[in-house]
């Protein structure tokens, strides 16, 4: 996307508020980053890097603790790390058979909680929405605040990537996300009394934070890094998960032995930044792109509302980063689903059950893996593949963006609420039976172009009534020319990076 493509005002806006800069905007600015950086010794990779860690030398994180406050970690920030913070040569996942989903198409899910210090991939949106401002010259380390609005991991990425940054993080998010949230922001916040703000309600309450936000905003001290709005959320999940899922569809393409074909790739719409890496797989393999959401606030599927607890997934609105126009199904998930299912998955009880159904030993242990919007995600797989009537040569990929390690009082309150207080194998078999055997259809939809339209149009209210988005930019969106226009911006922000740590080297 040129300047010749857009007025002067839209380009303004594409700079200031949506971090699309493709220059310097403030030499002083940028100045300030570049001295913070060399006092602490921290170089930024580039996203060519990330999207392909073999680039980066295998020492480059050294002795750091992948879950420390330690700038090498920037270079872990990928999806090509072990539990141990290792480097590994496909990124790793786990395949669910049909003994598990009950369909004949291979599963294939891709585990964030590889990730360094949240150990869960929104560290990756985090960076993808501060580097290029810093690069730019936009975000100042030594006077800003940065402000991380989000559902859980967002906020938590944020709030990591500015301590390691030597900035000071601000984490936004509703008060009903799960306690395992904010005991870690309470050890990684400087001050967590002012540091993390508690916004109204759940999942589905992402307007409350929007205004929490657009408060601090008056504030010009206060720099805010909006995930459903900042495009460097979008261009890094295209660059780097997108080229992540390519590697481990055709690792297990080579180890089955099979022509298999990727027919679908399967996403919770969140912030709309994963389900990016959907439209990258379209693009190098014609691959249909899913967007998920909760049944119980049914955005996409019925211009609705309401409250859930996939926590991740925020509803009630279309990310001003969603490219809904470039998307094939959609599908509503129960959160009594993903609830259930995570009981089932994560205690002995259930685990035991799942064995003896015949599901194999060492896909059973990989579930404790499976956050609840990571099961939303499977969920929403097998689905789609009943209504696309899809095959054994079929895979389908998506992603566990967190795991069960972040929802133990999540479980506690499940448990107690639903089995009253113990999970026993009549249970589990009643999970199984409602929830894996009987994957519903009536809430999958294949989008037609009015459909696409109907959810392009909803978006309005939020983004050009609300929060005073210029409809040009609004309206621009609707197009493919607009989105591939976007991707030249990663090339430059890599050249931008690589010229700014030339600065910070003194050279």
């Amino acid at each position: 996307m040129g300047r010749t493509n857009v007025s002067d005002t839209l380009h303004a806006a594409l700079e200031d508020q949506f971090g699309l800069a493709d220059r310097i905007v403030d030499e002083a600015t940028l100045q300030a980053s570049v001295e913070r950086f060399r006092e602490r010794g921290i170089v930024l990779p580039t996203f060519a890097e990330l999207a392909d860690p073999s680039r980066i030398p295998a020492d480059r994180a050294g002795d750091a603790d992948p879950q420390g406050p330690d700038a090498r970690n920037l270079w872990r920030v990928h999806w090509f790390n072990d539990k141990d913070g290792n480097r590994v040569d496909v990124p790793e996942h786990v395949v669910l058979p049909t003994e598990l989903t009950g369909i004949a198409s291979p599963v294939v899910v891709v585990f964030g909680n590889r990730f360094p210090m949240i150990t869960a991939h929104k560290v990756l949106a985090a960076y993808a929405c501060l580097a290029p401002r810093l690069v730019t010259g936009q975000f100042d380390p030594t006077r800003h605040r940065a402000i991380w609005p989000s559902t859980g991991n967002y906020a938590r990425g944020g709030v990591a990537i500015s301590r390691i940054m030597g900035c000071r993080g601000v984490a936004i998010l509703p008060a009903g996300m799960s306690q395992e949230r904010f005991d870690w922001l309470d050890r990684w916040c400087e001050n967590p009394a002012d540091d993390v703000i508690k916004t109204p309600g759940t999942e589905s309450n992402v307007k409350e934070i929007y205004d929490a936000c657009n408060e601090l905003a008056k504030d010009k001290g206060n720099f805010v890094f909006n995930q459903f709005a900042e495009f460097g959320n979008h261009l890094a999940h295209y660059t780097v998960t997108g080229a992540a899922l390519a590697a481990v569809f055709e690792h297990v393409k080579t180890g089955s032995g099979r022509d298999l074909h990727l027919a679908l790739m399967t996403s919770a719409t969140g912030s709309a930044g994963t389900i990016a890496a959907g439209e990258y797989l379209k693009d190098r393999y014609g691959t249909k792109v899913l967007a998920a959401e909760a049944l119980e606030c049914p955005t996409l599927l019925e211009n609705g509302f309401g409250e859930h607890n996939i926590q991740g997934i925020g509803d009630k609105h279309v990310p001003l980063i969603h490219n809904i126009m470039n998307h094939d199904l959609v599908a509503a998930i129960s959160d009594q689903a993903t609830d259930h299912l995570e009981v089932l998955f994560t205690t002995e009880v259930g685990k035991r059950y799942l064995a003896g159904k015949g599901v194999p030993t060492e896909v059973v242990e990989a579930l404790v893996d499976f956050g609840l919007s990571s099961i939303c995600n499977v969920l929403a797989g097998i689905s789609a593949a009943k209504v696309l009537d899809l095959g054994p040569d079929d895979v389908i990929v998506t992603v566990a963006t967190d795991g069960s390690q972040m929802y133990p009082s999540e479980i506690a309150k499940i448990t107690a609420r639903d089995f009253g207080g113990e999970f026993t194998e009549l249970d589990a078999a009643e999970v199984w039976g409602r929830h894996l055997a009987n994957v519903p259809t009536s809430a999958t939809l294949e989008l037609t172009e009015k459909d696409r339209n109907r959810i392009f149009n909803l978006g309005y209210y939020t983004w050009v009534e609300q929060q005073g988005t210029p409809f040009e930019l609004f309206e621009q969106r609707r197009s493919q020319d607009f989105w591939r226009g976007l991707r030249g911006y990663v090339e430059r922000w890599d050249a931008m990076i690589a010229d700014f740590n030339a600065r910070v080297a003194g050279s």
